[in-house]
């Protein structure tokens, strides 16, 4: 629907696309005067304009930080939407193109000599690329779909995936006409009763859905669709749609297309029945996309798996896989799919026993030669299957009895086989020149495993060396290696009594509250019903059942566990420590520098970053009623210092008494952050920034009124990055742009599986519904994922806008005050305050 016009912004952010073309078109006529003038092509003769090609090769070579074409386009593209530039022709669409002209508004963009700087353009600039981006997937969403490229349609089926309407659809869907639909004061979007000729997406805004008779039924906001029931029933609208508020913006099909999708989906879906019943359900993939499970089958098709019971989709990948598979394949996840998220619905001991029943299994026809041909693939298949997943579990899997047996088997089946000895010997030695190959490059390797820097204690097994053999193979296979069945590491358990002195058990991290218990009970000889009681620093109390596990991992910020008898509940108070500092630590923050502090936290959150093993998250997501015995103790210390971070932003401000010294402490904060950015440690540059926007900080106006102007000004650029709209766009565009390592944002990392988790359900029709298990994959695979600390391997940095760059790098000289080694067990055993109401009245008695 190209006749409808798209208003996406605001009357305020209208007015700064035209000062930046006014300030863009002052440049360009000063600089490059010749770039402006007539044109003849094709007999026609255009005055005072410029190709689109010429205008963009100026962008690039104007020395105004743009980086690449596509970011040139995207900054001509908001000039184009914004009115500054306009086609010769009143077309809409910005082209990179020699014969394709525009003019600028050239009456309403003339300044006056000497009323604009070269700052004042490079941040003009930073605004139209921070626009950019969605003014191109506008476009593209304008487009009809015949004319969209490639490109296009890769950034909105990227666009699509975080939209819950559409997300488990495939990419084929993104070929439809997908059209941008605004409001233009229309009180109702349709009526009950009006004929159903459309389906819609929220992708700005909400609408109530009201019914005669029930009045408002329920309310849907940016994500949620409407209107499919009566183009699947063919049938009147049940309701009608009312807007909220103004300005809504809608994707819409109309109902051929909605049908259309419908169709193809049919007709590109394969199943495979036995007995009368769909045991596994394929989907072809003409267009190859690498970010699904794949495998090649007849002809050049590619087919993914879309759902079937757990041993035909087992079977299926027994007989896909290549001989050289790995679990970290970017080009064919089916492996990495299937591994990671096999437990989600089917036990361990299941596939272990299927395994089993494979690897003997012989066809029933063809010749001898043909047969024997079939089991030695289908053996090594399984072999190669079972390496993999040894490498990417290791000892996590040294507790399962029915894992420990599959190995000790198939090393029996493999010592009277010497073609599979000799295939394991080249695997493994595959297996360490590829590891090596992967450190000296730098490029990422999926696997559990420790940072190269000192490490972190871990909670839970995982191995130390990634490439080495680990012990649970050992080769198992070929080696016969006996194995026993360790017990989890022990960790120390700190228990509070009601009087608040202390008590240290040392148990494994997975311990049950009973297990706690009675080790005190042991340990002090205590009589009568007791109970463990988790406590936080305002006073609030959650008694533990008697088989939770990983309790003490679990804690929240400033929680303790206390041992108590029913008696004693009631008067149980936080522990003095729980309340936080009461005395701030600026004088050795004074002695540290912004930078010095940024490594070292870096350094500190690598070690727990890449403590937590990918299937923690699986874990984390599906809870303890999928997985009762599991826990996510690493990764729950990732959370855990999240939020301290957050508090620990907030404290130290709020205990500041001095002015001068507090908005000392915010400048030091804010480049702080600037710093982490460009370390591209994402998750602890949220964590500051969320602590400087702590209402008991952001409202402190005299103290920020003493920043210096450039400090603010950083700050604003920073905050860019925290725009939650359109699902995080801006974090998400610019986390695309990096290379590993990275520390990724990690709360919405949780926050987008729980989406797909929730949206998707696991069991369909009876059937796993596996295209569900490929989106965790997708979301934690290579840029979360490398071998070394950001600090030891300097990757491309993440690209700021040219004013926070040139800023955050004029940091302040380091005083040698403080040593690394003291720096970082400062930053190590922080202490905070996370009552907000405490918080809020030290705030107050700051500024009242």
């Amino acid at each position: 629907l190209q006749g409808i016009p798209w208003h996406p912004w605001t009357l305020a952010h209208a007015e700064k696309v035209w000062r930046a073309g006014r300030l863009l078109f002052s440049h360009l006529v000063s600089s490059c005067p010749g770039l402006i003038r007539d044109h003849k092509y094709h007999l026609r003769h255009h005055r005072h304009c410029c190709s689109g090609k010429e205008l963009v090769d100026w962008l690039l070579s104007a020395g105004l930080s743009i980086q690449t074409r596509s970011q040139a386009i995207g900054v001509c593209q908001v000039l184009v939407d914004g009115g500054v530039l306009t086609h010769v022709k009143q077309e809409w669409h910005f082209q990179d193109k020699d014969a394709q002209f525009y003019r600028f508004a050239e009456g309403e963009l003339t300044l006056e000599p000497g009323a604009w700087d070269t700052e004042e353009l490079l941040e003009a600039l930073a605004f139209l690329a921070q626009l950019g981006p969605d003014a191109l997937l506008t476009m593209a969403l304008r487009k009809p779909p015949a004319q969209r490229t490639e490109d296009e349609l890769e950034l909105i089926f990227e666009e699509l995936l975080h939209i819950k309407a559409v997300a488990h659809l495939s990419h084929s869907v993104s070929a439809v006409t997908w059209a941008p639909w605004t409001n233009h004061g229309f009180f109702a979007v349709f009526s009950q009763g009006d004929k159903g000729t459309s389906w819609y997406i929220i992708w700005k805004g909400s609408v109530n859905v009201v019914t005669h008779g029930k009045g408002l039924v329920t309310t849907l906001h940016e994500g949620d669709d409407f209107g499919q029931l009566a183009l699947v029933n063919d049938a009147p609208r049940a309701a009608t749609i009312i807007l909220r508020e103004d300005n809504c913006h809608f994707l819409r099909v109309d109902k051929r297309d909605f049908n259309r999708i419908l169709k193809d989906v049919e007709a590109n879906t394969m199943r495979l029945k036995e007995h009368g019943k769909v045991v596994l359900v394929l989907e072809k993939n003409l267009q190859g996309s690498s970010s699904s499970n794949q495998s090649l089958s007849a002809g050049s098709s590619r087919y993914s798996v879309m759902a079937g019971t757990p041993d035909k989709i087992l079977e299926h990948l027994l007989e896909a896989m290549r001989l050289d598979a790995t679990f970290s394949d970017p080009l064919d996840t089916l492996v990495g799919d299937f591994l990671l998220t096999y437990n989600v619905f089917m036990p361990t001991t299941q596939l272990c026993r299927a395994l089993l029943h494979q690897y003997p299994v012989r066809p029933s026809e063809g010749s001898e030669q043909e047969k024997a041909v079939y089991s030695l693939s289908k053996r090594q298949k399984i072999l190669r299957l079972v390496s993999q997943w040894v490498l990417l579990y290791g000892p996590l899997l040294q507790a399962d009895h029915s894992a420990i047996n599959l190995l000790q088997h198939l090393s029996d089946f493999v010592s009277r086989d010497p073609r599979l000895c000799n295939l394991l010997r080249d695997s493994t030695q595959d297996r360490r020149r590829n590891r090596t190959q992967g450190l000296c490059l730098g490029a990422p390797v999926c696997l559990p495993r420790s940072s190269q820097l000192k490490p972190v204690p871990k909670w839970g097994s995982l191995p130390e060396d990634p490439g080495s053999p680990v012990p649970l193979a050992g080769w198992v296979l070929a080696r016969g290696i006996s194995l026993t069945c360790p017990l989890p590491s022990p960790v120390p358990y700190d228990i509070y009594r009601a009087d608040h002195s202390c008590l240290t058990v040392v148990l494994p991290v997975n311990a049950s509250v009973r297990d706690v218990l009675q080790s005190l009970a042991c340990q002090e000889g205590t009589h009568g019903e007791c109970m463990l009681v988790k406590v936080n620093s305002a006073g609030d109390k959650l008694g533990l059942q008697m088989d939770t596990i990983g309790v003490y991992t679990s804690l929240g910020l400033n929680e303790r566990l206390f041992v108590v008898n029913v008696q004693e509940l009631h008067t149980l108070t936080p522990h003095p420590e729980q309340l936080g500092p009461t005395v701030g630590s600026s004088e050795t923050l004074d002695l540290i520098s912004s930078k010095d502090l940024a490594n070292q936290l870096t350094d500190y959150d690598w070690n727990l970053f890449s403590s937590v093993h990918q299937v923690e998250l699986i874990y984390y997501i599906f809870g303890q009623q999928t997985f009762p015995s599991a826990t996510t103790a690493n990764l729950e210390r990732v959370m855990r210092r999240f939020n301290e971070l957050q508090y620990w932003i907030a404290t130290e401000v709020c205990l500041c008494v001095e002015p001068g010294k507090r908005a000392q402490l915010l400048r030091k904060f804010i480049k702080l952050a600037a710093h982490l950015k460009e370390q591209k440690n994402l998750n602890s540059f949220f964590a500051v920034m969320f602590g400087l926007s702590n209402t008991a900080v952001s409202r402190l106006a005299k103290t920020w009124e003493r920043l210096p102007h450039k400090t603010r000004k950083l700050h604003s650029a920073l905050e860019r990055m925290l725009d939650p709209s359109w699902n995080h766009r801006v974090y998400r565009l610019a986390i695309a742009k990096l290379t590993p390592p990275i520390i990724p944002f990690v709360p919405l990392l949780l926050k987008d599986m729980t989406f797909i988790h929730e949206g998707n359900r696991t069991l369909a029709e009876n059937l796993i519904n596996f295209e569900k298990m490929v989106m965790p994959n997708i979301l934690f695979c290579s840029p979360l994922l490398a071998p070394i600390s950001p600090l030891r391997s300097r990757a491309p940095q993440l690209l700021e806008d040219p004013q926070a760059l040139r800023i955050s790098t004029c940091s302040e000289q380091s005083l040698g005050g403080r040593s690394p080694a003291s720096t970082r067990a400062y930053l190590q055993h922080l202490k905070v305050i996370d009552n907000q109401k405490e918080l809020s009245r030290l705030s107050r008695d700051l500024e009242s």
